[in-house]
């Protein structure tokens, strides 16, 4: 999951669901019943990743395990993480880590379990190659096991666009923006006859975040080497934020704040950048907007924005256990059932290609054909390089983009406080 992304949504469906769920796809779980000592084992994540009924599931397969979740913010939950592995106390036994930090924390193999050690070998041909290369280390560790990936579209409000004049099917929305500018030139248009109150996209970040998230290099080069200032893909995607903003088509919402929750709720803005993982987000504040939203093809084909590994720190008092349950939660049986109740895509190649994922529709998004639009972007998918802390320049960025839209900085002030606090976290 990236990017800045949290999911919140609880999963209160019977467990029942996910045995049906693997026994009509044929993909076996990781979890096998054996008795153990009483044992805690302790999950940190940011937001809600669906494993609720995951964890109950795996507690009546293995008795004498309880699973309890800590659960924190983005920014909060990498920090922390960061902290407890340089002072060598206070990590939980299986962490989740977003993928804009698993370079950061790829470069520590010292402090986690080499994965190795407990089978993940084996599971190396269930990736595409380039989510498993992102979660193994320079001496060949494997410090995670990928989660999800964040492929992107662009949800829309079809009954919005109604109001606005504008086509409603998704081919026709996205064959009106094959680009990010004819993206804000449809804006244009929108704004002219928008309902009152209303603005085309909710926050700048997310378009700056969704054109950074197909540039490759966009923060780094291959060498590891810092080059926001001098790539023009990255001040590209500045420029179009700004020209957004100028326009008068963004909101000048925060991300994951509770005003850009309320606007889901209210239809302050039409559009919002989708990866997968943000259907789940969507259900979750808005429920009562179901079937007013569809999804479209993103402007400039394709990308991915998050996507997120589970790892286990060394720190655990129980690291085959917590191995063990970090595998069954990324098997392709519970990939599956996360994604087909929340929205997180899965990240294995068999899960991805399956009927199951190909042929699933969302009723909540106007029926539409999630799982072949989300999968196929997956699969061919060309990862962007990432660097060790890329998280932290995101995060960067887009403070400098809600300090333009607070009316707090000039945008070429911001711009140059941006490269200034890139450059101080990299």
């Amino acid at each position: 999951m990236n990017g800045i992304h949290t999911r919140r949504r609880r999963i209160g469906l019977a467990v029942v669901l996910l045995a049906a769920v693997a026994i009509a796809s044929g993909l076996a779980t990781s979890a096998s019943a054996s008795k153990h000592d009483n044992i805690t084992l302790t999950v940190d994540v940011f937001g809600d990743f669906g494993y609720h009924d995951l964890y109950t599931q795996y507690e009546a397969s293995h008795p004498g395990i309880t699973i309890k979740e800590d659960t924190e913010d983005y920014a909060g939950h990498h920090t922390g993480l960061a902290q407890h592995l340089a002072t060598g106390a206070g990590a939980d036994d299986v962490v989740a880590i977003e993928v804009g930090f698993i370079a950061q924390f790829a470069a520590q193999p010292q402090n986690f379990v080499d994965l190795r050690q407990q089978g993940a070998s084996a599971l190396k041909s269930r990736y595409p190659a380039w989510k498993w290369g992102q979660g193994v280390a320079r001496n060949g560790s494997v410090i995670g096991l990928g989660t999800d990936v964040g492929s992107l579209g662009i949800c829309y409000r079809t009954d919005i666009f109604k109001k606005a004049g504008l086509p409603t099917s998704p081919a026709a929305v996205g064959n009106m923006w094959k680009t990010w500018s004819q993206f804000l030139g449809v804006g244009k248009r929108f704004q002219a006859h928008a309902p009152a109150g209303v603005k085309f996209i909710d926050s700048g970040s997310n378009l700056y975040n969704a054109i950074i998230a197909q540039a490759n290099p966009a923060y780094y080069d291959a060498r590891g080497k810092v080059i926001a200032s001098t790539n023009a893909k990255v001040k590209a995607a500045w420029a179009l934020t700004m020209q957004a903003i100028a326009s008068g088509e963004d909101l000048g919402l925060a991300a994951f704040s509770n005003d850009w929750n309320t606007g889901f709720k209210k239809g302050t803005f039409a559009t919002v950048t989708c990866p997968a993982w943000m259907m789940g987000y969507i259900q979750g504040q808005a429920p009562a907007t179901s079937g007013k939203w569809n999804i479209a093809s993103v402007p400039g084909g394709g990308g991915s924005w998050g996507g997120s590994f589970l790892a286990v720190p060394k720190q655990s008092q129980h690291p085959a256990e917590a191995a063990d349950l970090a595998k069954f939660l990324t098997s392709p049986a519970s990939e599956l059932y996360v994604f087909k109740h929340t929205g997180n895509l899965p990240s294995e190649i068999p899960v991805l290609k399956s009927k199951a994922v190909q042929t699933f529709r969302n009723p909540f998004f106007s029926n539409a054909p999630v799982g072949k639009t989300f999968a196929t972007s997956a699969l061919n998918l060309k990862p962007q390089i990432l660097g060790p802390h890329q998280g932290d320049s995101q995060t960067a960025a887009s403070k400098a983009i809600q300090r333009v839209e607070q009316h707090k900085q000039s945008p070429d002030a911001s711009w140059k406080q941006f490269l200034k606090d890139a450059a101080a976290v990299s």
